[in-house]
């Protein structure tokens, strides 16, 4: 009989080794190699219950498998399965793919068993078999959840960990849709080690996708998040799936993001808004207006930036405090933006500016817990550290974006047009912009586009130049001492 055999796994990259090794010569991963006991695997089928699927189906579709010409390959449409949440659907690129298998993760708490729980029984609405697999929480538990959520629907629910049982519980009910909740608590009867474990999850989402690609039937995998906020478990995890969707988002605020970090059958730069309320997570069709409604009025270090997820615009409003530090090193703290850009952002206003902060502490943030990365925040950003250190408030409907050089220089971004658009719809009456936009846009009646090319021009525009600006910050900063 053969025996169980020891190998050394990466955790971070799935890569086994013969030895135990402090750093993972892959990735390159500190600390990050474990030991698993991998027991033999049979030659033919399982041990008892469902446990020959798995491997019944692998030999098959190995078998089948032919080579053939790529021209002789014919190209097949399939017809996408609506989830009745319109902000899904649109991330997902149109609906479910029939035999996909869509990875979701997020921190805990944010919402990813809601979630599944109401695409399930949308479609059960729509007489669509679900099968919603439990590995977490009691059938007692997710009823209790169904019940607030009230998807009252025929979804049936199965409380299993084993990938073998699952499988074989899946090809006798012959569901439309199965979500695996979560994949983290999943093990494998062929490997020793426990469940969650480098190679139980390599396992289990290997032999769950083979189900879905023979079967032709969806899959929705719930996983786990490190914290650094990636999918828990080997990098193999991610490439193995069709689709991979993260959701962000504070879990004390009612907005939630769901992004596709990938994609195979559909856009990777789409992004979906959803509001957490009582009956779960709702779509918002005009985020940008929920993300506005409570901004301050005539508060200085407010700026309005006009951003793009994936191809929708989002006004989402960027905020500095600056205030007189007490430490020998002033705090940089930022939210939801690139601390680094920040900083870079920072200098440039003290070279071409003359705003001096280095006795300032700053923080940064973007309001409503949303992340913002491109570079087209550098304006806005600037205008709302300069409107703090001046206590200056930026005029009422003003909307800012555009790129900042190390020289100073504003220059042009992508989807100009779009974003003044979006801006004009919910009243904003003036837009400060790069020089080569205003030039070339065309801007939306009743919007004053105001084009700068350098720091120092939007410095004027918004707080009379650079004299002027850096007297207002000295009186603050004169102000603030005597506080002291």
């Amino acid at each position: 009989m053969a025996r169980a055999r020891t190998v050394f796994v990466c955790q971070q990259c799935g890569a086994q080794f013969a030895k135990w090794l402090g750093r993972c010569q892959e990735c390159g991963a500190w600390e990050t190699v474990v030991e698993e006991s991998v027991a033999p695997r049979p030659a033919t089928g399982g041990g008892g219950g469902f446990g020959g699927a798995r491997t019944s189906v692998a030999i098959a579709a190995q078998r089948a498998a032919k080579p053939r010409a790529l021209s002789a390959v014919t190209s097949e449409s399939h017809a996408r399965i609506r989830t009745g949440l319109e902000e899904l659907d649109r991330v997902l690129g149109g609906g479910i793919v029939p035999g996909s298998v869509t990875l979701l993760g997020g921190d805990p708490g944010i919402g990813k068993s809601t979630i599944g729980l109401q695409v399930l029984a949308e479609l059960a609405k729509g007489g669509l078999t679900a099968l919603y697999v439990s590995g977490e929480e009691s059938p007692e538990q997710v009823k209790l959840r169904a019940d607030r959520l009230s998807c009252n629907e025929s979804v049936l629910i199965l409380p299993e960990t084993c990938v073998e049982e699952i499988i074989g519980h899946v090809a006798a009910t012959d569901p439309g849709i199965v979500l695996i909740d979560s994949i983290q608590t999943m093990h494998s009867r062929e490997l020793t080690s426990a469940a969650g474990s480098v190679g139980q999850v390599r396992e289990c989402a290997a032999a769950l996708v083979a189900q879905a690609k023979s079967t032709g039937k969806p899959m929705l995998l719930i996983g786990h998040v490190t914290k650094e906020g990636t999918i828990a478990g080997p990098r193999v995890l991610e490439h193995v799936v069709d689709t991979v969707l993260h959701f962000e988002g504070d879990q004390g605020g009612g907005l939630r993001l769901l992004r596709a970090v990938k994609n195979r059958f559909g856009p990777t730069n789409e992004v979906g808004v959803f509001e957490m309320g009582e009956r779960g997570l709702e779509d918002v069709a005009n985020p940008s207006a929920v993300l506005l409604a409570e901004r301050p009025k005539g508060a200085s270090g407010s700026a309005v930036l006009p951003t793009i997820e994936g191809t929708r615009p989002l006004l989402v409003e960027v905020q500095a405090l600056c205030t007189r530090s007490a430490l020998a090193m002033p705090r940089r703290t930022t939210l939801g933006l690139d601390a680094n850009r920040v900083a870079v952002l920072t200098a440039i206003v003290d070279k071409r500016a003359g705003l001096k902060l280095f006795e300032h502490d700053l923080f940064v943030s973007v309001a409503g817990g949303i992340r913002v990365q491109e570079p087209a925040a550098d304006l806005a950003i600037i205008a709302a550290i300069g409107s703090s250190a001046s206590d200056t408030p930026l005029p009422e409907g003003l909307t800012l974006f555009g790129e900042v050089g190390l020289a100073g220089e504003v220059r042009a971004v992508r989807h100009a047009e779009t974003r003044l658009r979006e801006a004009h719809k919910l009243g904003f009456t003036r837009a400060v912009v790069p020089a080569a936009t205003a030039r070339q846009v065309r801007a939306p009646d009743g919007l004053d586009v105001q084009g700068v090319a350098t720091v120092l021009e939007l410095w004027t525009a918004l707080f009379g130049g650079r004299r002027r600006a850096a007297a207002a910050a000295s009186r603050q900063h004169d102000d603030a001492g005597d506080a002291f």
